[in-house]
């Protein structure tokens, strides 16, 4: 029973469409490259009241950050700037921490802090918090919603970079597929398109990234990435260096891209082909690492845990999914458009995949344990989330793969007559059930072919064939006629080759299989893409705990501040409650609690309790009874705490008649 195979160009396009749907189901559901760099801490802290105003503004952050000179702004309840615009570096040792001065003579009332920077692994990062000096007070500032790194400009920033892992992948793992699997793919058209098309896609996007580097952790307008000011800043950068890195080693792989399609597909003497391949290898291994290594040093690898050893393994990380996926690219391509590909091609290609996954795997794991460090964080984070669904998608297509190279098996036992009468016959009956090894062989199988087909058309057209031959019929012929029969031999030897081709099972199966791991591959690289751009489990959950220790930590002489989220269930029961307890420590403190609804403006409720309890020493619940001072504004003086230790405040909101709830939250009080 003869296995026809799908419709090759059908099918393709039926996936690419699946995989483009899930990669932009992937990039619109990401949200915005966010906290990789986190305020840890702030002096005043959110929310803070204060007596009289700071001389200036200190921020605390969980990792290096890169500041400008407008990084840091604070301002006045009418918008107005009250800082000095000078940033002082306050880092100390392991300690990042950045200062603004702020201007003599503040009044009263609530200040907005507003930050934006750069991580150490190439991230925006922003936010904002509010103090009050003397008592709190309404204020006019609006800041923006977008997120940063957001708006069209995140994502074209995206796109750039997903761009750029397809255009390395497809660069280096072709020109790998070349060199390594199938030379004689190097004088194939579609083979060359398919690798220079990778050259092109990553420069292409290389220089998008540097042009829209600087709205991406700037402003968020289009408009500027043709800003020449910014561009330079840019350059001056740690990524803008890393881009200009990228740009000049394609040069070095449009060079290697010449050879490997010119001088190498033309060599006919084997030793000088041999020698040439040699050179090609060594070169392009030193480039492709080269510009692998621009991700390594600018991105997650060069910041954090062992950077001296991440950085190399990430290399390592990129140049084995390049193998891989790249040659999995060519190997459809070659599969679907060229004349015919060798066994003995998708076998070296199967041993160099096989070598890629362990790679992968094996970096991987490191990468894993480097970037996420505990279970919680696997399953708990966004990073950790996002990495189970990508070791998911790779057990996929290690699945897939494992198919491919089943049906290699079985093309190898139908492609080895054992003796030259089976040869015959097989040849008779299935004329590419074996590829010819060589390129002559192939050029000669096809010219063969093309000229029975000529007969048949000849045989069909004597009558004016022969009137070409001399006689008063002879200036009838008409070159147009002449022309097209031309290409209707062309078409039909064209179209009998597909046929034969299509019609082995084996080799059919091939093709579905190879296209079904390259449209998984597609999905796989927009999963990575995602990844790169997601703060690490380990540094959130590192962040998250020095925010919370550092939250309700008392600090001589400023208050301890606490945030406690509501909701009654009745008609305005939800909201905040904003706790400060002043100095925060043994002895007589000021209590004040602000409620606000979730919009931020003050709610008037009928009743506040605060009860404090010291489980440890079995103290407590000691009540305090806060007044009304204002809406939304209840204060206590005078509120005694009588040991250091982790104390536990219970504060109940009372929203109606029926309506009321208890929430606590532990801190901790020195």
């Amino acid at each position: 029973m003869t296995t026809t195979a799908p419709r090759l160009g059908n099918a393709l396009a039926r996936l690419l469409i699946l995989a483009a749907a899930l990669l932009g189901t992937l990039l619109a559901g990401a949200a915005p490259a966010s906290a990789h760099a986190a305020l840890t801490g702030s002096d005043p802290k959110d929310g803070a009241v204060v007596a009289t105003a700071p001389k200036e503004v200190n921020l605390t952050f969980s990792e290096q950050v890169a500041l400008s000179t407008d990084s840091i702004r604070v301002l006045d309840p009418a918008g107005r700037r009250a800082d000095t615009g000078e940033i002082r570096d306050l880092c100390s040792g392991s300690v990042v921490r950045y200062g603004v001065g702020l201007r003599a003579g503040l009044p009263d009332g609530t200040y907005t802090v507003a930050w934006q920077a750069v991580s150490s692994d190439s991230h925006p990062v922003a936010g904002a918090f509010t103090f009050s000096i003397g008592a709190p007070s309404t204020t006019s500032v609006a800041l923006t919603d977008q997120a940063p790194g957001g708006g069209l400009v995140g994502v074209l920033y995206g796109i750039a970079r997903y761009l750029s892992y397809a255009g390395f992948a497809v660069l280096v793992g072709g020109g790998a597929f070349v060199l390594v699997c199938w030379p004689r793919g190097a004088s194939v058209r579609p083979v060359q398109q398919t690798v220079v098309r990778g050259w092109l896609t990553l420069t292409g996007a290389t220089l998008a990234l540097l042009l829209l580097r600087s709205p991406y952790t700037g402003s968020g307008k289009l408009s500027d990435a043709f800003d020449l000011a910014g561009l330079k800043t840019v350059l001056e950068t740690k990524t803008g260096a890393a881009l200009t890195s990228r740009l000049l080693l394609l040069g070095a792989a449009a060079l290697f891209v010449a050879v490997l399609f010119g001088a190498y597909a033309r060599r006919t003497d084997p030793k000088e082909k041999k020698d040439l391949a040699f050179g090609l290898g060594l070169g392009g291994t030193v480039v492709a690492a080269g510009i692998a290594g621009t991700w390594a040093l600018a991105e997650h690898a060069s910041t954090g845990l062992q950077p001296g050893i991440a950085m190399p393994v990430d290399i390592l990380h990129l140049l084995a999914v390049a193998a891989w996926l790249g040659g999995l690219t060519v190997l459809l391509v070659a599969l679907h458009k060229a004349p015919s590909v060798e066994r003995s091609a998708v076998e070296r290609f199967s041993k160099v995949a096989f070598g890629s996954v362990a790679v992968l795997a094996a970096t991987g794991l490191y990468q894993s344990w480097r970037q996420v460090g505990s279970w919680s964080a696997l399953t708990g984070t966004r990073y950790g989330q996002l990495l189970l669904v990508k070791i998911g998608l790779m057990a996929v297509l290690v699945g897939i793969a494992w198919i491919s190279r089943r049906w290699t098996q079985r093309l190898a036992e139908t492609t080895a007559p054992s003796t030259p009468a089976e040869e015959a016959v097989n040849a008779d009956e299935a004329p590419e059930a074996e590829a010819p090894e060589d390129a002559e062989d192939a050029d000669a199988a096809d010219e063969a072919s093309e000229a029975e087909e000529a007969d048949e058309v000849d045989e069909a057209d004597e009558p004016t064939e022969a009137a070409a031959s001399g006689g008063p019929a002879a200036a009838a012929v008409d070159p147009v006629r002449a022309a097209q029969l031309a290409r209707q031999r062309a078409a039909v030897a064209t179209a009998r080759r597909k046929r034969e081709r299509d019609a082995d099972p084996e080799r059919a199966g091939l093709r579905r299989s190879v296209l079904t791991e390259a449209a998984v591959a597609v999905v796989l690289l927009a999963v990575t893409t995602v990844l790169t751009s997601t703060e690490p489990g380990r540094t959130e959950e590192e962040a998250g705990r020095a925010t919370s220790a550092s939250g309700p930590a008392a600090v001589p002489d400023r208050p301890v501040d606490i945030r406690l989220p509501f909701d009654t269930g009745g008609v305005d029961g939800k909201g905040v409650v904003r706790l400060s307890l002043d100095p925060g420590r043994t002895g007589s403190n000021a209590l004040h609690i602000f409620v606000e609804r979730p919009n931020g403006k003050p709610l008037d409720v009928p009743e506040i309790k605060v009860a404090l309890t010291l489980e440890a020493k079995n103290v407590g619940p000691l009540p305090v009874a806060p007044d009304r001072i204002q809406t939304g504004h209840w204060s206590a003086s005078g509120v005694q705490i009588p040991m250091p230790g982790d104390w536990k405040i219970q504060v109940t909101v009372r929203t109606s008649e029926i309506d009321q709830t208890t929430i606590d939250k532990n801190v901790k009080i020195g």
